[in-house]
């Protein structure tokens, strides 16, 4: 799976550099010690020669020894440990990264929060989700356990969904915009208090005291609602009385609304 076009290793090289706007630009000295933490042995320090081709004739050197190598730098360039600093600059890599694997036949995926290379058909591409996630889990959850269990969930609901599980990708959805909703109303200075003890709330009263302190918009309220009903097809009977099961379309639905919720969180977070 080495077997790189050397266009694509021009294309690498770039993105490690990040010299085009929104990307994470490295200097010289921090070329080598990306590489470094990509897993490559022997990186020589930069030398002061042009960034981009003193990359570009590494990975071609690394290419041509064929010890998978080029795929840990790929891997390292989707890891979002790369981006701590700075989250915002982790879409802008991660799309690029993935429209230039593409006419590789191969994508970046995820499981248990870290980056793998999978296979990719053009003619069967995955379905993109209709609203975008735009912040690191951590941009919202301070709590580091809680954080790591979360962005599990989300890898998760993700296989889930690729496999064809949608019921279970959407009660996964649920569950983790629960878990982050109560942390939210723990952790957050509310205007309007909780009305009840948090131990004892549902998901429509967390989405509620969201919305009415100004944490989640009109539209991430209502579009909650509606994951919180489909939520309740974890009961085979309720799936019986509402006669409808969980489809793509379901999940896709249910994943824009967690995708919502999650960016309004973290545009409210305070300061």
């Amino acid at each position: 799976m080495e077997n790189f076009d050397d266009s694509t290793l021009d294309e690498l090289a770039a993105m490690i550099c990040g010299d085009e706007p929104g990307m994470k630009r490295r200097r010289g000295w921090e070329l080598a010690l990306f590489l470094r933490r990509a897993g490559l042995e022997d990186v020589p320090d930069h030398d002061g020669s042009p960034r981009q081709r003193w990359i570009l004739d590494l990975l071609r050197e690394r290419k041509e020894d064929d010890t998978g190598e080029v795929e840990r730098v790929v891997l390292r360039l989707a890891d979002r440990r790369e981006y701590q600093q700075q989250p915002s600059e982790y879409g802008p890599v991660i799309e690029r990264l993935q429209e230039v694997l593409a006419l590789e036949g191969r994508r970046i995926d995820y499981r248990n929060g870290q980056p793998v290379l999978v296979e990719y058909d053009p003619d069967n591409p995955p379905r993109p989700q209709r609203v975008e996630l735009k912040v690191a889990i951590t941009d919202i959850v301070t709590d580091p356990d809680l954080a790591r269990a979360v962005q599990l969930r989300l890898d998760e609901a993700r296989i889930c969904q690729e496999h064809g599980a949608y019921t279970s990708a959407v009660i996964m959805l649920g569950s983790l915009l629960e878990g982050v909703l109560v942390h939210a109303a723990e952790a957050r200075r509310a205007d309007v208090p909780f009305p009840k003890p948090l131990r004892a709330a549902g998901l429509q009263d967390l989405v509620q005291h969201a919305h009415t302190n100004g944490w989640i918009d009109q539209d991430a309220k209502m579009a909650s609602e509606l994951l919180r009903t489909y939520r309740n097809l974890v009961h085979p009977l309720a799936e019986k009385r509402a006669k409808h099961s969980a489809d793509f379309d379901t999940a896709d639905l249910c994943w824009s609304t967690v995708n919502a919720v999650l960016n309004d969180l973290a545009a409210s977070k305070p300061q």
